[in-house]
């Protein structure tokens, strides 16, 4: 079996572009993956058009000498655009290798591990500003049978917060808790944007509230700044979405910099390089929790992961997203209270409904972190909504 065609796929949805790419099999078999890199789409979509030449030919039975020979042969070998773009062409043809034995793609993986997989909310946030919406909207999200929620209360942080930016952070994390109760796990997500001292500060400040993590409390380039941070901090950190090369998550895990890691499927080089880097964690006897929080395609890469691996901890979910997600792709997901249960369809379990593309074009996004607008980034109205009856 060899890959005859390859094609790259961009779609608008409003917080970013999806990106997915298809592999065509001369035995009729085709594979899907996703390459969405937030808000550098062009990037990533040139890195899979530039990879096209050396992806025809290749056998996807063969996938971990096709992931590694792509590497060798890419010369600058790292990168979040040529891994991002790597890890949707290994999902790919796992997706291909899957559906033509018959089974689920976490048993290429070395099988299921867990029947279901608890899961967190992100974006049941959208829209909120003052600390009683974003407690309405905590609510509905525990409505909607999730036990775990993660949003960033930060707003306009950039490295060093006012008292007065300090206090409403608290204000907002304070409403959330009173709104849920005790039981229900919150995470909060900094996005890399303080200071060594400010990160501390805020870390102290919120331990009252029972946090299960603060997530990337400093800019991800300083392993040691993490570190420090998680010395000082009574609360759990939590970070890797921005590590992409493995020799990161060694270092982080060498530097006891993090209590949970949170590899992204797609951007660390695929499901193969993430099951390797969870091992890896395993053996310090840290956690993971894959970064998740894109597309249909990307969801069911971690979910199969996620079933694979040992130390799993919990699953990122996008709870809300624009209305036309399922115009784009068939999901096979089952979610039922609170967790997600394994696959059962053979491949990935997704599918992209192509003609659909067209009516939702590529859209230049900028990175809302530092304006003060990143909850305000909403979704449109009549959003989808991840429920039982999904």
């Amino acid at each position: 079996m060899k890959i005859i065609r390859q094609k790259v796929f961009v779609a608008n949805v409003s917080r970013t572009n999806f990106v997915f790419v298809k592999l065509t099999t001369d035995e009729g078999i085709e594979g899907v993956g996703e390459a969405t890199l937030e808000w550098k789409t062009l990037t990533v979509v040139a890195a899979l058009n530039d990879l096209e030449r050396s992806v025809i030919g290749l056998d996807p039975f063969a996938t971990d000498f096709a992931v590694e020979r792509l590497h060798r042969d890419s010369y600058w070998r790292t990168g979040a655009p040529f891994r991002t773009a790597l890890g949707a062409i290994e999902a790919a043809m796992l997706d291909i290798k899957g559906k033509a034995l018959g089974m689920p793609v976490y048993e290429l993986l070395g099988g299921k591990q867990r029947d279901r997989v608890e899961c967190y909310a992100n974006h049941w946030f959208s829209g909120a500003n003052e600390p009683e919406e974003y407690a309405a909207n905590a609510r509905s999200a525990v409505a909607m049978g999730y036990r775990a929620l993660k949003w960033d209360p930060f707003e306009a942080a950039d490295l060093s917060m006012s008292p007065a930016q300090r206090r409403r952070t608290i204000d907002i994390v304070a409403a959330v808790r009173d709104a849920v109760g005790p039981d229900i796990d919150l995470m909060l997500d900094v996005h890399g944007r303080l200071d060594v001292p400010t990160a501390i500060a805020m870390c102290r400040a919120l331990e009252p509230y029972g946090l299960r993590w603060i997530e990337e409390p400093t800019p991800p380039e300083s392993i040691d700044a993490l570190a420090e941070v998680r010395r000082a901090s009574p609360v759990p950190i939590a970070a890797g979405e921005r590590f992409f090369e493995p020799a990161r998550f060694v270092e982080a895990l060498a530097k006891n910099a993090v209590d949970v890691l949170q590899p992204d499927v797609s951007h660390v080089g695929g499901l193969g390089e993430t099951k390797r880097i969870a091992h890896l964690a395993h053996a310090h006897l840290i956690p993971v929790a894959p970064h998740n929080p894109v597309g249909p395609v990307m969801n069911a890469m971690t979910l199969h992961t996620a079933v694979a691996i040992p130390n799993m901890s919990i699953f990122e979910t996008v709870s809300i997203d624009v209305p036309w997600r399922r115009e784009l792709v068939r999901e096979t997901l089952v979610f039922e209270d609170g967790a997600l249960l394994a696959p059962t369809a053979p491949g990935l379990g997704v599918e992209l409904v192509e003609d659909a593309f067209e009516r939702f074009p590529y859209v230049a996004t900028d990175v809302p972190l530092f304006d003060g607008t990143i909850n305000l980034h909403g979704v449109a109205s009549g959003a989808q909504t991840m429920g039982p009856k999904d």
